[in-house]
């Protein structure tokens, strides 16, 4: 039986990248098997005006990355849920990559490794910690593009209606579960834009901050005031 994949990607204000994060998309290899579906966190939905032209599946839900993903899966035809960022681009045989992680019936969620499109060498330093944590951890950012069967998602309840860190808090719980997260040895290739905007140190240093204060306990109601 051939599987089928549902991409699903949370957008906000991003009109100037939709169309070619769609055309990326398509060019993977997906004709047939899978589906596109982009979730707009404006009300006015600015971004889907753009995506309706191009014939994928759009829905608005209320903004945060959280609700505006369990919008998508909501709507997914697809047995696997790929939770992809505007900005990030997969590789070419990425279908083939996941339909090979999640023949194992033990792994319940996967990821890719992180890459950044800049040949900045901070970069590189950033890329090789995000992979050790990953692997240490078992619990990737959703910037690696999260994966997830989607009779185990809605299994799990979807994502926490939380304003920051609903990727770390879902794969937490499916960790809690006993459940298995692979992550797959190819990089998700995300765009350097919030880094090269808020500066590389400071930017790598919040997040570090915010994910270390959320493991003590922080809400994310409270963290979210350092990430705008």
């Amino acid at each position: 039986m051939m599987l089928r994949f549902s991409f699903i990607i949370p957008v906000w204000n991003e009109e100037a990248i939709i169309a070619g994060t769609i055309e990326h998309v398509r060019g993977l290899g997906a004709s047939g098997s899978a589906e596109i579906i982009v979730v707009d966190g404006d009300p006015e939905g600015g971004t889907i005006k753009v995506a309706q032209h191009l014939g994928v599946k759009t829905a608005i839900s209320e903004k945060g990355r959280g609700n505006q993903m369990n919008v998508g899966a909501s709507l997914a035809a697809g047995d696997i849920l790929i939770f992809l960022h505007a900005d990030t681009h997969l590789p070419h045989d990425v279908l083939e990559l996941i339909e090979a992680a999640m023949a194992d019936g033990s792994c319940i969620a996967g990821a890719f490794d992180l890459a950044i499109d800049s040949k900045r060498l901070a970069f590189r330093l950033i890329e090789k910690a995000a992979s050790f944590r990953s692997r240490m951890t078992r619990i990737p950012y959703g910037d690696q593009t999260v994966f997830i069967r989607k009779k185990d998602f809605f299994g799990l309840g979807g994502f926490r209606d939380i304003p920051i860190m609903e990727d770390v808090e879902f794969m937490r719980r499916i960790k809690k579960r006993k459940g298995k997260i692979c992550i797959i040895g190819r990089a998700a290739l995300t765009s350097p834009r919030r880094w090269e905007k808020e500066g590389i140190v400071y930017t790598t240093l919040r997040n570090w901050l915010i994910l270390s204060l959320y493991l003590f306990g922080v809400r994310p109601e409270k963290l979210i005031r350092f990430y705008r």
